[in-house]
């Protein structure tokens, strides 16, 4: 199984369209794929379910608040237990062989991070608060370690647009780190920043997983940057515009994080409403058009760099 968080500072840069159809499409290929919703906004459970399924089947008893809401997250409830199947887009699926998991997010899951920064500091030892640190930012990875997740190929996380902890749950739990940014200043701006903040918790988590008392259950992590994808590209006579080449070259110079060769062109036709039906756009659209080719390329590169991609498409 893969694990990768999807992340990025700023909103409106594809950060949900970008899980929902790789998703999509990595299980029309024949994976097993589990989609986990970080992001309070909840926009990534809306592109499966509608808000009245949400409100009626999903909100009091299967979303992720109620994993995190526990004293520790996880010692109330089973995330496994959580785990949900949204019936349109396995529809469109059924002949694939593939499958498509989800665990909802909601609304309430912005506070969260208060509560669970308040039990953090609530030890008053040295080792108390390692191992409290160490068991808090841990148990994500501990709950996907579980023998329920194992029959997944692939699970994508989509963060919330901060650097709270409840997206450094999602960081360590994950190998990789995929990042959609629009080729634009502000987009691109904080890239090196986020990178610095992983490898901050990085060096912390595995320094306190070094302290023998404190790190018994845990073991180091070391997750890495898959890549920047650039989403929303202008396309002008096939090409990219010259004002968005310069933001991609400049990141792919002078940014320590890597940028993949696939980017995905804007098109509010493909992705003005990303949940239509419960289908991802990728799955409902009839035909290749350029989109969907470019999807399909950012699929086996993303694949392909998990070591995921499937035989006949190498």
């Amino acid at each position: 199984m893969r694990v990768v968080a999807v992340m990025n500072y700023k909103g409106g840069v594809g950060k949900t369209t970008l899980p929902a159809n790789l998703g999509a499409m990595a299980a029309n290929r024949g994976l097993r794929v589990l989609l986990l919703d970080l992001d309070p906004q909840t926009n990534l459970t809306f592109s499966f379910f509608s808000v009245d399924d949400w409100h009626d089947r999903l909100k009091d008893s299967h979303t992720i608040k109620q994993w995190y809401g526990a004293e520790m997250p996880g010692r109330d409830v089973s995330l496994a237990d959580l785990v949900v199947t949204p019936e349109r887009v396995n529809e469109a699926l059924e002949n694939s062989g593939g499958r498509l998991d989800l665990v909802s997010s909601h609304l309430g899951l912005i506070d969260i991070d208060l509560e669970l920064a308040a039990r953090l500091g609530g030890t008053t030892t040295l080792d108390g608060s390692k191992r409290k640190f160490l068991d808090l930012h841990g148990s994500l990875r501990h709950a996907l370690e579980e023998d329920a997740f194992t029959e997944y190929d692939l699970v994508l996380i989509d963060c919330a647009p901060n650097f709270g902890l409840v997206t450094k749950t999602a960081i360590v739990a994950s190998e990789q780190i995929l990042v959609p940014a629009k080729a634009d200043y502000l987009s691109t701006l904080g890239l090196d920043y986020l990178a610095g903040n992983c490898a901050t918790l990085v060096e912390q988590f595995n320094e306190f997983v070094g302290h023998k008392r404190g790190g018994d259950d845990h073991h180091p992590i070391d997750p890495g940057f898959l890549g920047v994808v650039f989403t929303m590209v202008q396309i002008y006579s096939q090409q990219v515009t010259l004002a968005q080449l310069k933001y991609i070259e400049q990141v792919r110079l002078n940014s320590n994080v890597p940028v993949l060769e696939s980017r995905i062109r804007n098109s509010p036709r493909h992705f003005g409403d990303v949940g239509d039906g419960g289908v991802p756009a990728m799955l409902r659209t009839a035909g290749r058009d350029e989109v969907v080719k470019e999807f399909d390329q950012l699929t086996d590169e993303v694949l392909g760099a998990l070591a995921l991609l499937p035989a006949d498409h190498r």
